[in-house]
């Protein structure tokens, strides 16, 4: 079976699928959502383990031998990025179990697995493979399985944002088609490495340039770069708690690994930095990005709505890193992907507790709500540390990476972006601490008053979360630190994807 990893990752998910809504029955479509989740975290760090030791796998589908047939493709890059998703889907999964039977209704859980485990077979899809015809292809069965997980959520704003979602992706999808279409035409091949050797042979070409085009549109919708990110606030505010977490943690990072992917494989650095000058439009965009976002995160009352726009900023330091295109920078990029989702989803899994005890995440809400959810705060306050970057945190190790990937650049112009970096990192503090003041400085909603009005009233009826969602949730909030303590190994296989990309041998 160890031959046949590569292909399981993602046929184990799609058979389990259908298999959750045909159940019927909430508890037992989640403990097929939750075998499958570990199934599949368990192949991604074999497979990661057999790449270290033996070099990138290749798998060809029906035996059918690349360029031909369709060919699913394993190297640190993406076995590093399966690792990710794999294991935020093994944590979000037994957190589930109590959020989504409280936020969703009884007779509609089934098919929010069915769902749920449909999005992660595409995000692992993705990833896995190396057509980009397939990237198409299982990018749309991720993105239409997660339109119907946001529509799931209590509020009836969660329908108007899976909407605009909706309309977003369709638009980014489209750009992506049209891109790999106009590679087909030109190469007569869908397979990575095989249009990685054409597009080279064609040397300057009007078409390969507008495919080019289309395709980095296509994918920066999808990742949410400034100024394409208008679908993920109400996205992640609306959506029901483990949705966001899941997303949140893992959907941004899949669209940054197809960016990876076809600018410095299918495309190579040198055309698409060097030719293209794709850096002359990133490295602005994720300045903007890193600045404004953060900004607007200060003035959210809404502690999810806080985080989404706080995620559009950190997807700015990804694209930062990236932008650079140097060794350091990329593995800045890289390991933030692992990074970020450490801390996002415990952040988010944190809000997730306390939507399940006091049914709202506004700021107003969560007055006084440390003396009564103390293991809840705590975790929200640990995963806070670690998104403004405090040393022994994950959110450290990227920032610093991010810092000496741009004092090695030449130019006084490089200092201003250790600056804005560094200057980030205290806006980030304003907007947590917010929350931290709320919850640990302010009277509780009811302490006034016994009148009426917020979700969060009659906090003195209010206790801790259950086990079910705090062990999940402590779960990601220890990793924040355990890899921000012992950053070697993730630094290190980032570092070593970033070689790999920009081609120089380990």
């Amino acid at each position: 079976m160890t031959a046949h990893l590569p292909v399981l990752q993602v046929v184990i998910p799609l058979l389990a699928a259908p298999l959750c809504a045909m159940v019927r029955h909430g508890r037992i479509a989640w403990g097929i959502a939750l075998a499958t989740s570990w199934a599949t975290f368990g192949i991604a760090i074999r497979l990661l383990a057999q790449v270290q030791a033996e070099g990138p796998i290749s798998y060809a589908l029906g035996g059918w031998a690349a360029p031909v047939g369709i060919e699913y493709r394993v190297d640190l890059v993406n076995a590093f990025v399966l690792v990710i998703v794999t294991a935020i889907g093994a944590v979000v999964t037994p957190y589930a179990l109590k959020s989504v039977e409280q936020e969703i209704d009884a007779a509609k859980i089934p098919l929010f697995y069915a769902a749920f485990i449909l999005c992660l077979t595409g995000l692992l899809g993705i990833a896995v493979t190396g057509d980009v015809f397939n990237v198409f292809v299982f990018l749309e069965v991720s993105s239409l399985s997660a339109y119907a997980l946001i529509a799931l959520g209590q509020d009836r704003h969660a329908l108007t944002a899976a909407y605009q979602y909706l309309i977003m992706g369709s638009i980014g999808a489209t750009f992506i088609v049209i891109g790999i279409g106009m590679m087909y035409v030109m190469t007569g091949t869908l397979n990575m490495l095989d249009l990685s050797v054409l597009l080279a042979e064609l040397g300057p070409n009007r078409t390969v340039a507008v495919a080019f085009g289309f395709l980095s549109i296509g994918i920066s919708l999808k990742l949410a770069l400034f100024p394409l990110h208008f679908w993920l606030p109400n996205a992640y505010t609306y959506a029901p708690s483990a949705v966001t977490a899941f997303i949140a943690s893992t959907a941004t990072k899949v669209a940054v690994y197809m960016l990876l992917r076809f600018f410095f494989t299918v495309f190579g650095g040198v055309f698409s930095f060097d030719v293209m000058q794709l850096d002359r439009v990133l490295l602005p965009l994720a300045l903007v990005a890193i600045f404004s976002m953060s900004l607007v995160a200060i003035f959210q009352a809404n502690v999810k709505r806080m985080l989404a726009y706080s995620s559009v900023a950190q997807i700015g330091y990804m694209i930062l890193g990236i932008s650079m295109a140097s060794v350091t920078g990329l593995t800045a990029g890289i390991l933030h992907l692992f990074n970020h989702a450490l801390i996002k989803g415990g952040l988010f899994m944190a809000l997730g507790c306390v939507m399940y005890r006091v049914g709202s995440v506004e700021i107003e809400a969560m007055r006084g709500l440390a003396k009564k959810m103390p293991w809840t705060m705590a975790a929200f306050v640990a995963g806070g540390f670690s998104l403004i970057g405090l040393p022994f945190t994950v959110g450290f190790i990227s920032k610093w990476y991010l810092i000496l990937g741009a004092l090695e650049r030449d130019g006084w112009q490089w200092w201003l972006v250790v600056g804005l970096v560094l200057t980030t990192s205290l806006m980030a503090l304003v907007y947590i601490w917010r929350v931290v003041e709320a919850a640990y400085f302010q009277e509780a909603p009811g302490a006034e008053s016994s009148g009426g009005g917020l979700p969060g009233e009659g906090t003195s009826a209010v206790v801790e979360a259950p086990l079910a969602l705090l062990i999940p949730t402590w779960g990601l909030i220890v990793a924040n630190f355990y890899f921000g303590f012992d950053a070697t190994f993730t630094a290190e296989l980032a570092g070593s994807a970033a070689r790999s990309l920009m081609g120089i041998a380990p």
